[in-house]
């Protein structure tokens, strides 16, 4: 019997000049990513991801303290309470990424988890973090993330999350695979140049070689004044065969959904039978070197 779920993913400009208020900022965003909810709602989706560092510009560009008042507690911040209303209200999963203080002076790149009936059901830190030009200044904002790669049983559909610079690590998302995620979101803060091929390749392959869906998400625009490049957009998700089956464009503000029919992960590892084949007892070098 098919097993459909409606999954949708949002790509934003940053509203505010980076000079505003930090709670000016933060509000701009979050109200702007609201009316898209909503409109998500109405569409009839059932689990919705937004983009990396969703409340604000991707403000790892420079190194600044104040960007430290951006971060909130999980799961009793402000954020992550507004999306709990929603989630319950809308009868829709929740991944919304936040930047997360786990006490003072101690913060993460986190994505809560928020089951259709708006309970947090976990979180995901980000556990690869990059420092380097231009403008991907992480370890200044985040630790390296603590808590493994978790799945999470939703009401919809079991789902993983990895972040962002995550997707260059195989590792982690076969980890995914073997916990049983059968979707896992990849919210992102991306931009043209060298990385852009690497967009349209890792991810399929990472859905092929583990048999699941991903939905992989960026922001869109120019940020200023940092200007380190510019956030393309196209969001996409793919199938378990590698095949992209709904794209967003470059440029705008845009939901995307797709009909998953998870039926096609049974399918695709009877195929191929990665799974089965793997020899975790020759990995060692893998953790040793």
């Amino acid at each position: 019997m098919e097993r459909i779920v409606k999954c949708g993913l949002i790509q934003a400009k940053n509203v505010e000049p980076v000079s505003s208020p930090v709670e000016k900022i933060k509000k701009a965003m979050v109200d702007k990513h609201v009316a898209l909810i909503e409109q998500a709602a109405k569409e009839g989706v059932q689990i919705l991801c937004l983009q990396e560092l969703f409340y604000g510009p991707y403000f790892c560009a420079e190194q600044e303290k104040r960007w430290y008042d951006m971060a909130e507690r999980i799961p009793e911040g402000p954020t992550t309470h507004l999306m709990c209303e929603l989630a319950a209200r809308h009868n829709m999963v929740i991944i919304p990424p936040i930047y997360e203080e786990e006490m003072t002076g101690v913060y993460y790149n986190t994505a809560p988890v928020i089951d259709a009936d708006g309970t947090v059901l976990g979180i995901y830190r980000k556990s690869h973090i990059p420092h380097c030009k231009p403008g991907f200044w992480e370890k200044f904002y985040f630790k390296p993330g603590n808590l493994g790669y978790p799945s999470f049983d939703t009401r919809h559909a079991r789902i993983g999350v990895y972040i962002c610079y995550d997707r260059h690590f195989p590792e982690g998302a076969r980890v995914l695979g073997l916990n049983g995620a059968e979707i896992v979101f990849n919210p992102s803060a991306t931009v043209a140049g060298l990385s852009e091929y690497l967009w349209k390749l890792e991810q399929p392959a990472h859905a092929v070689a583990n048999g699941y869906f991903i939905g992989a998400i960026n922001r869109v625009g120019w940020e200023e004044p940092w200007r380190i490049g510019e956030f393309y957009g196209t969001s996409y998700f793919c199938d378990p065969r590698g095949q992209t089956i709904a794209q967003a464009g470059r440029d705008k503000d845009e939901l995307i959904t797709a009909a998953l029919n998870l039926e096609m992960i049974k399918e695709a590892r009877q195929t191929w039978q990665f799974f089965r084949d793997r020899r975790p007892e020759t990995y060692e070098p893998l953790i040793e070197l």
